[in-house]
């Protein structure tokens, strides 16, 4: 791997310029817009309901994490690539005002969620957060913005739903990374919510993997 640190990576989708960024989003600089998948807001909260004992503060450390990109990364719109929602648990109180909260501070950025499955169960958010919700595939430019990533769309596929992870093996030591997975017609993002869990992926002919840890990012020989 490469040895140097970074915060991205900046590949060619398309045509278009993006960059992978380590904390597991995507930038198009031409738009001004960050692209993230799978944040699962409620999550946490939705296995507590079942009983299932599991750290509280997750809604927060998402929404901490929007923070950092923001201040960041000059932004005008957010496309959240579906489970932007992880269950009708994240309609609680406690949950949507710390989503109302946070949206007051950023009413200039758009927001955009493509519908995936967990929001299809969720239900749409808040309306008072004043976010677009559409179905995929969701078109800008050459580029379709989906859930599934399988998805029979037009241009080039940006999608969630797998939360891929490499299995790499360093310094002795198994390490399970959370990672970008690029192919000729799709690119799958790695899940940005935090308790989001991971699938083991291997890339296939013609397709690259881009890890992410503490804070940086590398691309993976094609050997690796």
């Amino acid at each position: 791997m490469n040895g140097q640190r970074q915060a991205h990576c900046v590949v060619e989708l398309a045509g278009e310029q993006v960059w992978l960024l380590a904390s597991r989003a995507v930038y198009w600089p031409a738009r001004k817009m960050l692209v993230i998948a799978d944040i699962h807001f409620g999550k946490a909260a939705a296995f507590r309901a079942l009983g299932v004992p599991v750290p509280r503060g997750t809604t927060t450390q998402n929404l901490l994490a929007l923070d950092a990109l923001l201040a960041t990364y000059a932004c005008e719109e957010i496309v959240f690539l579906g489970d932007f929602l992880h269950a009708r648990a994240a309609h609680a109180a406690a949950t949507v005002a710390a989503m109302l909260a946070w949206r007051a501070r950023h009413l200039d950025v758009r927001l955009t969620v493509v519908r995936g499955n967990h929001d299809a169960h969720a239900g749409d958010p808040a309306a008072a957060l004043g976010i677009g919700m559409v179905d995929e595939p969701h078109q800008v430019g050459k580029l379709s913005f989906c859930h599934h990533p399988d998805t029979v769309a037009p241009g080039y596929v940006l999608a969630g739903h797998v939360h891929p992870v490499y299995h790499l093996r360093a310094d002795g030591r198994g390490l399970r990374l959370p990672c970008f997975l690029l192919g000729r017609q799709r690119a799958i993002l790695p899940a940005f919510g935090a308790f989001t869990g991971g699938h083991a992926v291997r890339p296939g002919a013609g397709e690259r993997v881009y890890v992410t840890a503490d804070a940086a990012i590398f691309p993976l020989p094609a050997n690796c």
